[in-house]
């Protein structure tokens, strides 16, 4: 928060209220001469630390300063500059202080110097820390559900009843920590605490309150439990809020997305239907993390413990406070002078990276509500743990969501909103490699998290994410009119044109692996009006692709057709028959090469090249309109793939079928349904895009394949 703006006072104003603002001012004087003061005293402990070679540890009761690099006295370093400082922490108690040992690089000591402020001074000083006594609260006789703590930890709430505390009848949290290990986790969270109360709105607004301790009676209790003394933040933590049936109503309430409210998010609307609620409410939600965590990563922090039971909303101003920082990391080891700066920097993007899974995987559970269920989130995590793609994550999680919800899963569709801005999102944040997942700064720019209102400049990243995800969202409602069919095409020839990987030698990190037919621009067979010579209803059709040793065919390719056969001139309602699979398997080798087109003007007069394609000719008005070029290009560059020879097995489950003659009439019928370059892989000719979640295939008669990634 900056200083308020200062303007010159009326002149019909009387000599009380002149009197007035000079006391202001005087306030405002004496608060900035403070405020030099600490810099000035910060400034020359940093100086001392610097010629001597001090190394800092900070306690509980005091800071004690050891570790010398050379010796003191030769140095010509004097604390005598610190006297001059002890005017402003009042009066000073010598029962109870600071001490500094001072050493020489051979642990032996030169002189030791007590310097007796008083940890009480200390505290009104800095005006962070406090130091309580159990007969300052009152303990009730209940705890909330979403107050849980460790098997090492004891949890009470209470009620502070000191007069002379800040906290005066403010209810707060007693959190007893009993194992070693745990009291480390106090101490380091009262360490956190000094380094992040500096910037206090920010603390105050996305992190929880971490008041003091109390203060341990006798000296002989320092073997006895470590107590931390937080703030309350409501009874649930965000895990116990999206349990709830009714969450969204409560949560709308408890945050109160009132029209102001949603306009800090990029949205101007209120209400509406339930999808729009609640990803109003999951952009507001994420929005307060993200801004909590970049202030940890700000401050050199990593929390390493993000989780929803971790998270609590704060009713009074509305806003997601990240829990107690016991476990939090400092990104550098060493001071950053120390010869390992690479070393440093490596382990703050990779202590980055962590927290930022666990933000993807927080931001999963509030969307997907499914995930909630500890064996399905345990599979989600399984799978990404094999180390597979989160491109991906769509089709993995795709039978799960459909089965719980038949009309509609409520998270599918707010993912697939914005052309799949939200699986965009979690692939950023989940992506396998650590370097490859997006910050704080970035994700609050993504478009996912910004309303409407807000313009967001998306990156050809984005844009080609957004394609696929249009394709196949039209692939999967199943009406394939004239309309869809066209736009499909249409779809295929930007994504041809924005292909990432024009060059053979990028193919081979994403070419490997199982891919899914979901739709082929050429000729297809339906079953309406047709009678078949058997009844043959197709399944997956997948593309198996592996690589080979040896130079001449570094790659093996199968053609994986399931379908299922039924008997009888009609069809069974239950739709069910025996199972059979086809495959053709080949091998095939990558060359560059290039994609001519035609002009619009040239393909009237003379034959084309490909005339059964609907995408073989581009139509320069119809490109103006969807491509950042003026014209269409002439070529593309393209893979040209040099297949081999094919080899045919057929499975059939039912006995009857595998005769002859009724394997033929199978084999006929399969082939009828299923594009010809899928039963004979020869006819591919060339592969036109790729990443890591689709493939574009071409065949001899120009007919593009469009796969997807399959990871079952």
């Amino acid at each position: 928060m900056g200083e308020p703006v200062r303007t010159s006072p009326p002149r019909h104003v009387t000599a009380a209220s002149e009197t007035t603002m000079d006391t202001l001012s005087r306030r405002r004087y004496l608060q900035r001469l403070d405020e030099d003061l600490d810099l000035s005293f910060e400034v020359l402990r940093r100086e001392l630390m610097a010629i001597c070679g001090v190394g800092c540890s900070t306690g509980i009761d005091g800071v004690e300063l050891c570790k010398f690099g050379g010796n003191l006295m030769r140095s010509g370093a004097s604390l005598s500059g610190f006297g001059g400082l002890n005017r402003r922490f009042g009066r000073v108690r010598r029962g109870e202080g600071w001490r500094m040992r001072c050493s020489m690089g051979n642990h032996n000591v030169v002189s030791p110097v007590e310097l007796n402020v008083g940890l009480d001074c200390v505290e009104e000083e800095s005006g962070h820390v406090l130091k309580f006594k159990m007969s300052d609260f009152v303990i009730c006789d209940r705890v909330s559900i979403g107050l849980g703590g460790r098997g090492d930890e004891l949890v009470f709430e209470a009620m502070v009843k000191d007069p002379d505390s800040p906290l005066y009848n403010s209810r707060v949290v007693l959190r007893r920590y009993t194992s070693s290990q745990a009291k480390r986790r106090g101490k380091r969270a009262i360490e956190v605490l000094k380094r992040l109360a500096r910037r206090k709105l920010l603390y105050l607004s996305y992190s929880m309150q971490v008041h003091g301790y109390v203060a341990q009676s006798t000296s002989s209790d320092q073997n006895n439990a470590f107590t931390l003394v937080h703030g309350y933040h409501g009874s649930y933590s965000l895990r116990h809020w999206l349990q709830l049936s009714d969450w969204l109503p409560i949560l709308e309430a408890t945050l109160s997305l009132d029209e102001e409210r949603v306009r800090r998010v990029g949205d101007d609307t209120v209400g509406g239907p339930a999808i729009s609620r609640k990803l109003r409410l999951i952009r507001v939600l994420m929005r307060d993390l993200l801004i909590g965590v970049n202030y940890l990563h700000s401050h050199g922090l990593a929390h390493t413990e993000l989780r929803l039971e971790n998270l609590h909303i704060s009713p009074l101003d509305r806003h997601i406070k990240v829990g107690i920082l016991g476990n939090a990391s400092d990104f550098y080891e060493n001071t950053p002078n120390n010869g390992t700066q690479d070393g440093n920097v490596d382990r703050r993007k990779m202590m980055i990276a962590f927290d930022m899974r666990c933000v993807g995987f927080i931001m999963a559970k509030m969307v997907l509500r499914e995930l909630m269920d500890p064996l399905i989130f345990t599979e989600f995590k399984s799978f990404l743990n094999k180390g597979n793609d989160p491109s991906c994550l769509r089709e993995f999680l795709l039978p799960i969501l459909s089965a719980n919800s038949p009309s509609g899963n409520p998270g599918l569709q707010i993912l697939d909103r914005n052309w799949g801005a939200g699986w965009n999102l979690l692939l950023l944040l989940l992506a396998t490699g650590p370097y490859e997942r997006i910050s704080c700064l970035d994700a609050l720019r993504h478009p996912f998290l910004c309303g409407p209102r807000w313009r967001v400049d998306s990156s050809i990243d984005l844009i080609r994410w957004g394609l696929g995800s249009t394709a196949i969202r039209i692939t999967e409602e199943y009406i394939y009119g004239h309309q869809q069919r066209s736009r499909l095409a249409h779809i295929v020839e930007l994504m041809e044109m924005l292909n990432p990987c024009p060059k053979p030698k990028n193919w081979l990190k994403f070419l490997p692996g199982r891919w899914r037919l979901v739709y082929c621009t050429g000729r297809h067979v339906g079953l309406t009006l047709r009678q078949p010579p058997t009844r043959v209803l197709i399944g997956d059709v997948r593309l198996n692709i592996a690589r080979t040793p040896g130079k001449g065919c570094p790659f093996n390719i199968t053609s994986d057709i399931n379908f299922r056969t039924m008997n009888g001139l009609n069809w069974p309602h239950d739709k069910k028959g025996a199972s059979g699979n086809l495959q053709v398997n080949s091998s095939f080798r990558l060359m560059s090469g290039k994609r001519e087109y035609l002009a619009e003007e040239k393909a009237k007069r003379k034959h084309t090249l490909w005339p059964s394609d609907e995408s073989s000719q581009k139509s320069p008005r119809k490109w103006r309109r969807a491509s950042p070029f003026k014209d269409p290009p002439s070529s593309l560059p393209i893979t040209n793939l040099a297949v081999g020879e094919i080899e045919l097995t057929l499975k059939l489950d039912d006995l009857a079928l595998r005769k002859v003659d009724s394997a033929q009439v199978v084999i006929q019928e399969v082939r009828v349904q299923v594009p010809p370059e899928m039963f004979d892989v020869s006819k591919l000719v060339c592969s036109t895009y790729i990443d890591s979640r689709l493939l574009i295939l071409r065949g001899v008669n120009g007919s593009a394949l469009l796969f997807t990634r399959s990871c079952r």
